[in-house]
């Protein structure tokens, strides 16, 4: 691939060690679920969402690396929702934070690429340093997206092994290849990286039975299911054995139920960061 697109931006993976080395590798949640909302003693509408997402901000900037709001609990509100994810991750990003969207998109042709605009495109109001998507439509039909993460110096995280029960009858499933569904996506994610490194990342819970060989992986991993479902700091360096320096364990409801006083949540963060620090050290 030519260097030509790189020539306005950093690229992610660049973005991202250095954003690692300076803040290390929690990734925060904002997932400001009903329950938590109420938790919190805000209302559930628009405007409660609106002061979970300013409190979370001001407790996580320039102290987290990587912050994922998760859409859906954002779009639950229709357009005021999105206004307030808009104005999210305008305000994490401006702040210097890295912006992982977390919206799971998969889709084909013209409709994939619409999705990768809306999360990916310099003029999107939505637009993040990375996006979340699902390779189960095929990983070929990724592609719009990946060639807009690389002409933007943004990256992408595909879904390889996720942490639901339900996920490992088909991720686990055998193809063609003579590997499973969750291999061959990670395989195919090790050839997309040989030309552009770091640029494809994949999404792996934290759990023992993920069953993947990563070995030849060396991009970056988003490992959710740190705290509330299950996996401590302690047990990453064994579920990961291959301890990359990008390995993003990915905590929400664990650091968020600190809330809502922004200075606690803050604390519960750093708390969680520097744990994860000396387990992968």
């Amino acid at each position: 691939m030519s260097g030509h697109h790189h020539h306005h931006h950093h690229s992610w993976v660049h973005r991202l060690t250095s954003a690692v080395e300076h803040r290390g590798r929690l990734c925060v949640g904002i997932d400001p679920h009903p329950g938590l909302l109420e938790a919190w003693g805000l209302p559930v509408s628009a405007e409660g969402l609106e002061t979970f997402a300013e409190i979370c901000v001001e407790a996580f900037v320039g102290e987290v690396a990587v912050v994922k709001p998760q859409v859906a609990f954002f779009e639950a509100y229709g357009s005021a929702g999105y206004a307030v994810l808009e104005r999210t991750i305008s305000v994490l990003r401006e702040a210097g934070t890295l912006v992982v969207a977390d919206a799971k998109r998969g889709d084909i042709g013209s409709t994939m690429a619409a999705y990768a605009q809306s999360w990916l495109g310099a003029e999107s109001t939505l637009s993040s340093d990375a996006v979340t998507v699902s390779p189960y439509l095929g990983f070929g039909a990724l592609d719009p997206a990946l060639s807009l993460a690389a002409e933007q110096g943004r990256g992408l995280f595909v879904l390889a092994r996720t942490s639901n029960p339900e996920g490992g009858d088909l991720q686990a499933a055998g193809t063609a290849a003579g590997v499973s569904v969750a291999q061959s996506v990670v395989d195919a994610a090790v050839r997309h990286n040989s030309a552009q490194p770091g640029l494809v990342g994949l999404v792996v819970g934290a759990t023992r039975g993920h069953g993947l060989d990563l070995s030849n992986f060396s991009g970056p991993i988003l490992a959710p299911g740190l705290g509330a479902q299950g996996a401590t700091p302690g047990d990453l360096a064994d579920i990961f054995p291959d301890s990359r320096k990008l390995l993003l364990p990915n905590s929400s409801r664990g650091v968020l139920q600190a809330g809502p006083s922004a200075a606690a949540l803050r604390e519960a963060a750093v708390k969680v960061r520097d744990e994860i620090e000396s387990a992968l050290s």
